[in-house]
């Protein structure tokens, strides 16, 4: 099941986290909490657990924060 937990969370960052400049992206959003409500939400659909994606990634909200965090850096460092 963690191997399933694992692939869905990248596979849902992927698509789901976007840098502030990506903003216009239809869903797009920089609210930690909003994106750990999606995540647990279409998890919870594909039968995964938020106790599985913990197992994983540990607090799954600094995770997202993170994931951001390099999205934006990303974004910034590819604008300059």
């Amino acid at each position: 099941m963690t191997e399933t937990a694992r692939e869905y969370i990248d596979f849902w960052v992927e698509n789901s986290v976007h840098a502030a400049e990506q903003f216009r992206t239809p869903g797009a959003t920089q609210d930690v909490e909003e994106l750990v409500r999606r995540l647990i939400a279409g998890a919870g659909g594909q039968g995964i657990t938020e106790e599985a994606m913990r197992d994983e990634v540990g607090d799954i909200a600094d995770y997202i924060r993170e994931k951001l965090k390099a999205a934006n850096k990303a974004e910034s460092g590819r604008q300059q």
